[in-house]
């Protein structure tokens, strides 16, 4: 029995007429989802029908790509350019998105992976009298809310723990200035949103706090305060937005290098001058507007456009590093809200493990920056103050570690990175180039709807002859969060239901496989049902012996195959770094994998035996950048 199935909007589906005819023939409880590499909708056994999201091909974006004029292109796969796409793809404008890299392979996936209004900016902004920060705090606040229920099956509430110790006499009455200043917090939110998504924030005892956070030093602890943020898978979550743009109409495509700016005869930009990564083509791609949203390399793009333009990004390094699940509890992050250095420090539980972080400092630009071992170093050691000395962190607890280089605008009278805000601006060049540079992930819709009505703004041409909405992405849904009344459940707990109880999937499996695709699980599913090199074929049901990854985490074998098909996976990194994100949780269990995970490659997408080669030493030396030795082993 198939008791519970999914359904995405009818529009979305890449189907033909004639495959749903053949499908609504067959028997019941006898599906038919595979045709060639195409997923074609399934008819359950209680007549619902199950209609599967096909991407386009690569190839057939890039051929778009080369013939048609678009009316808007955007520079910059990460956040802000998907969300970019996505907002203007929805208003009707014909768009085309291009990525030099991968989908959210730079500053987009190497974040803290919250959802936040920015508390510390709330509480400068009451100290300072600063009403740009106050309105930088609640315009991040209400887009939270938007982000937990655009993919709520990815975004979800995080509690998260202010420790309160007491060393003198008046450290206890800065409680109730804590606990007043998460309640405004929550009150700010409240004002954006009736329904902020989260919880109100509390205060608990000592006890309570020493149950929540076992790790947690006691020494001096009265208790803590419990407010409420946002978590997120950023790099799926960005991958999830270039697949909704193209759900909408937009042209995607990942590995495609711009090389130079397009201009007409009276130096109006009209396109950019590309190079295919895959293959080496060079070709044009022609657009009525260029945008701009490559985070730190913004300055880059400018430059192509006029050289003589001054930076205007200064690069931050984030450092985080990820440890063991034992440091935090699976349901509650910890912040402490000041460092020997007036920073942050925080235990975030993710994937199966437990983040900890940040750094904050000036850095050079780069494609794939590295953390040093200072300041792997100095998270190591703050972390240690806040734990048990039975439980201290050393160098060989720690199982992956990245940096990430966050594009703050420069302010040419502030030196320190900390001070400067991470809001945004817009440039719009005398080329008529439109710049997006700062800001952050959270606030990225926003920031996507400010560009496309700068876009309409420069150029009144693109709204004449065809009707130009006005930005319908606030509440909108996005792949994978597709709905069909009690069919998924309020919380897609009913999905996780049907991979148990009709795949016989594993637990920890069916949780991963609801929160990195939503809807879209099922597919993963039916691709282990149906193809024998996934499965134990030997068992009755032979979704039951589904074939990990790598054994000690719940990510599967089809989960390759599907990020080739359905996901624009172009490298092994593509797949282990951003895909399954088993890069980002455990490099050495990465790197044992992945021989498996080229020749999976490599058979799906015709690599000959020197590229899958050239693969497999990319990502080894990638995964040195992620907390690697020269023998593979983890460990700083």
């Amino acid at each position: 029995m198939w008791r519970y199935a999914m359904s995405l909007v009818p529009s979305t589906i890449a189907s033909s007429e004639s495959d749903d005819k053949r499908l609504l023939a067959t028997s019941w409880g006898k599906p038919s989802l595979k045709q060639g590499n195409k997923m074609v909708p399934i008819l359950c056994q209680d007549g619902t029908v199950v209609l599967p999201y096909n991407a386009p091909s690569r190839a057939s974006q890039i051929s778009r790509l080369k013939s048609a004029t678009f009316d808007v292109l955007i520079i910059g796969g990460g956040a802000t350019g998907l969300g970019t796409a996505l907002d203007a793809s929805t208003r009707g404008l014909s768009t085309a998105c291009v990525e030099g890299g991968d989908f959210g392979g730079g500053t987009s996936g190497r974040s803290t992976k919250l959802i936040h209004g920015g508390i510390r900016y709330l509480e400068n902004a009451f100290k300072n009298l600063d009403y740009g920060q106050y309105e930088l705090v609640k315009e991040a606040l209400s887009e939270r809310a938007h982000m937990l229920k655009a993919a709520p099956y990815m975004n979800k509430p995080l509690p998260i723990m202010i420790p309160m110790y007491v060393e003198n006499w008046y450290d206890p009455l800065f409680i109730p200035y804590y606990l007043a200043g998460a309640k405004v917090y929550d009150f700010v939110a409240s004002l954006t949103h009736g329904d902020t998504g989260v919880p109100g924030s509390y205060f608990v005892g000592r006890d309570e706090a020493k149950y929540k956070f076992p790790m947690l030093k006691d020494d001096g602890l009265w208790g803590a305060i419990v407010y409420y943020d946002g978590q997120m898978n950023d790099a799926r979550m960005a991958l999830h937005l270039a697949l909704t743009s193209c759900q909408s109409g937009a042209c995607v495509a990942s590995r495609v290098e711009v090389e130079g700016i397009l201009k007409d005869k009276k130096g109006k930009t009209v396109g950019a001058k590309v190079r295919d990564k895959e293959t080496g083509e060079k070709f044009v791609v022609k657009a009525k507007c260029v945008v701009n949203a490559t985070g730190p390399f913004s300055d880059g793009i400018r430059k192509m456009d006029d050289p003589k333009v001054q930076n205007i990004i200064k690069g931050a390094a984030g450092v985080h590093v990820v440890l063991p699940d034992h440091y935090s509890p699976d349901n509650c992050g910890l912040i402490v809200p000041k460092t020997s250095d007036g920073r942050v420090l925080f235990f975030l539980p993710w994937e199966g493990g437990t983040i900890s972080g940040t750094t904050d400092s000036g850095t050079e630009i780069s494609m794939e920056p590295s953390p040093t071992d200072e300041e792997v170093g100095f998270i190591i050691e703050e972390a240690n103050k806040y734990l048990k000395s039975d439980k201290s962190v050393n160098s060989t607890d720690v199982k992956a570690a990245w940096s990430g280089i966050r594009p703050l605008v420069m302010d040419p009278n502030k030196k320190d990175t900390k001070s400067i805000s991470r809001t945004h601006v817009i440039e719009v060049s005398k080329s008529n180039m439109v710049t997006i540079a700062g800001g952050k992930w959270t606030t990225y819709r926003r920031m996507a709807e400010e560009v496309v009505d700068m876009v309409l703004k420069v150029n009144p041409e693109l709204s004449k002859g065809k009707q130009v909405r006005k930005c319908v992405t606030e509440g909108r849904g996005i792949i994978g969060a597709d709905r069909m009344g009690v069919v998924v459940g309020g919380k897609f707990d009913r999905i996780n239901v049907t991979l148990r109880e009709e795949y016989g999937l594993p637990l920890d499996v069916s949780r991963h496989l609801v929160s990195n695709y939503g809807t879209r699980a099922l597919q993963i599913a039916e691709l282990v049902k149906l193809e024998g090199p996934y499965s134990d074929q030997s068992l009755v049901h032979p979704v039951y012996g589904a074939k990990r990854l790598q054994g000690r985490y719940p990510f599967l074998l089809a989960e390759v195959t599907f990020a080739c098909r359905q996901e624009y996976a172009l490298t092994v990194q593509d797949v282990l770094a951003r895909r399954t994100r088993l890069a980002f949780i455990d490099s050495e269990a990465a790197v044992s994998c992945v021989d498996q995970v080229a020749s999976i490659m490599a058979k799906e997408l015709g690599w000959s035996s020197k590229r899958k080669r050239e693969e497999i030493e990319a990502f080894k030396k990638f995964a040195k950048t992620m907390n690697m030795d020269e023998k593979g082993k983890g460990g700083w």
